[in-house]
């Protein structure tokens, strides 16, 4: 058991209060984050609306094109110090990860810098208006998509595990020990790690504030969203949870309010491909080839 001095510190990681939207998970998986790692980590970067988040923790932000790249700097800095009890961690949004800043991701993972990146995925770009990201899922209403997303979201996760990194997870807050499970178990992993955060925004996923929890189960369960780790190329399923239909993720929230019943059935078809492809992966390798990275 912990002491109570140390609980009450890792309660103080993040102050209370925060200048998201109501129901936003965002600093809940900041905080959540922050208890499984404990005070000795530099963060780099917000995580989108992140940046409303008070902390007491070192940190780091620039432009969030630059996702991921101060906080090769800070391992360069570290390294010359021969600091090995620091743990460094980069966060940003969905349109910053996969969209704007991949490039800068894609030489982290070529380099294999040992770090830690969150992206707190809310399918758009919604501290600027709810624009399309391309994460945002096929069919959803955003601002300069009115009548739907026409193309599929974008597989952040699985082109860097292509790459050959480490460790890759896919996680959300609604299934809380998986959560810190995998970030316990990244931070014990030398290279670079990813993990991928589906974190609601209730303002652009029209749905209520109070059922943001709700609607991130439902993702799950739908299989919308998966959860998974990548471990040195090996896949492996964490949740295998009682499934309903995609109907039941959508009637919750507004930003598929327009989809149509053959909208729906197309969008089933495409989730029960994946799950499929998916069983079929469950504890074998997704590297093709002889990996070029040594492993231990």
């Amino acid at each position: 058991m912990l002491a109570t001095e140390q609980i009450e510190d890792m309660r103080k990681l993040l102050p209370s209060g925060h200048g998201c939207c109501p129901g936003c998970q965002g600093p809940v998986a900041t905080k959540m984050i922050l208890r499984t790692l404990g005070r000795r980590v530099i963060l780099f970067g917000s995580g989108g609306c992140g940046d409303f988040t008070p902390k007491t923790v070192p940190y780091f932000g620039l432009h969030f094109s630059g996702v991921g790249t101060g906080a090769t700097g800070i391992l360069a800095a570290l390294e010359m110090k021969d600091r090995k009890d620091v743990t460094v961690i980069s966060l940003a949004g969905d349109g910053a990860t996969g969209d704007i800043g991949f490039g800068k991701l894609a030489a982290i993972a070529e380099r294999n810098d040992n770090m830690i990146h969150f992206c707190y995925d809310n399918e758009a770009y919604m501290n600027t208006g709810i624009q399309k990201s391309g994460l945002t899922p096929f069919g959803a209403w955003t601002t300069t998509t009115p009548a739907g997303k026409t193309t599929r979201k974008k597989d952040v996760p699985m082109a860097l595990a292509a790459m050959k990194i480490p460790y890759v997870a896919t996680v959300t807050v609604a299934y809380r020990g998986d959560f810190q499970n995998k970030v316990k178990k990244a931070s014990g992993i030398q290279g670079f790690k990813y993990i991928h955060v589906l974190e609601p925004c209730p303002t652009g996923w029209r749905v209520s504030p109070e059922k943001s929890v709700e609607v991130l189960r439902l993702a799950v369960q739908s299989h919308m969203w998966n959860l998974y780790e990548i471990e040195n190329g090996v896949f492996k399923l964490t949740m295998k949870p009682k499934e309903v239909p995609v109907k039941e993720y959508f009637k919750i929230q507004g930003r598929f309010r327009h989809l149509k019943e053959e909208d729906m059935q197309r969008i089933q078809k495409f989730v029960d491909e994946d799950w499929a492809r998916l069983k079929e992966w469950d504890g074998k390798s997704v590297w093709v080839g002889t990996p070029w990275r040594a492993t231990a």
